[in-house]
């Protein structure tokens, strides 16, 4: 399936900021499933410093807003391929060890909550680890309820776990941490979905990785009970949200923010 994607960011200042630097992992790479048509990112109000691609092999731009801008705009678009694999990458290698996404970060660090969940985990009678990852990701998709506007980016995984609320961004977290307890390596992924209902959406989605030995690195979305296919778009990965955030920044001013995000995410067989 090919699709097509235009992701929008806006930011308004009331007044100018003495320094905004914003750090993009916005640019999708071809393999493992996916291929990469066409893409580009457009910039206004700011300019682009420096383009790297980091220890987790996602490509990453550094964009430092131009002196008195009070509007900036990144729009990041293009055309991805996508191969239904049923969430199995295999053997994909990059940069960063397996080691790196075993053990757990300040957000997925583990607490009575996630202890209790992975109690209940304990393979069962002729499972695979496979079946076994497969329970999990079902078993926190009935533990979790989603919940827009309940948690925000710094929410962990125990918080979101106990309070049984949370969006896509929490569900992968619980997943990466009981896998991780588990003793499996996992990962955050962020990246894009086209949805049934509806083309136009205001964020971009997440989901977990998992490594199972012989088998590689399978995909997991618990928040919506499936392995990825062919309407996940893979952008960036990381060992949780902060590592593989689409955006993140920082700015020095006394002056109010504004932040809009629109997206759009097509199939170009419905067009």
């Amino acid at each position: 399936m090919r699709l097509n994607i235009s992701h929008t960011t806006t930011y308004s200042y009331d007044s100018p900021n003495d320094y905004a630097l914003q750090q993009l992992r916005l640019i999708p790479r071809s393999g493992h499933g996916q291929k990469v048509i066409d893409w580009q990112t457009r910039i206004t109000g700011a300019a682009r410093q420096l383009s790297y691609d980091d220890e987790y092999g996602n490509h990453v731009e550094l964009v430092l807003a131009d002196p008195g801008a009070t509007h900036v705009e990144i729009v990041s678009e293009g055309v991805v391929e996508i191969e239904d694999r049923a969430g199995l990458l295999g053997m994909q290698k990059n940069r960063a060890p397996l080691w790196l996404f075993e053990g757990a970060t300040p957000i997925t660090a583990p607490g009575k909550a996630l202890r209790k969940l992975v109690g209940g985990m304990k393979p069962e009678t002729d499972e695979t680890d496979l079946d076994r990852a497969h329970r999990l990701s079902a078993t926190v998709s009935d533990l979790m309820e989603f919940t827009p506007g309940h948690t925000a980016s710094h929410t962990t995984a125990e918080e979101a776990l106990e309070d049984g609320k949370g969006v896509c961004q929490d569900y992968s977290h619980v997943m990466i941490a009981a896998a991780r307890m588990i003793g499996w390596p996992a990962r955050y992924v962020s990246g894009y979905l086209l949805m049934d209902d509806t083309e136009d959406q205001d964020a971009s989605h997440a989901w977990s990785e998992i490594w199972i030995d012989g088998l590689g690195w399978i995909g997991f979305d618990a928040a919506n009970r499936i392995c990825p296919d062919d309407r996940y778009v893979r952008v960036a990965v990381g060992r949780d949200y902060k590592t593989a955030a689409p955006i993140h920044g920082l700015r020095h001013g006394s002056g109010q923010e504004d932040l809009h995000v629109a997206l759009k995410v097509q199939s170009q067989a419905d067009q």
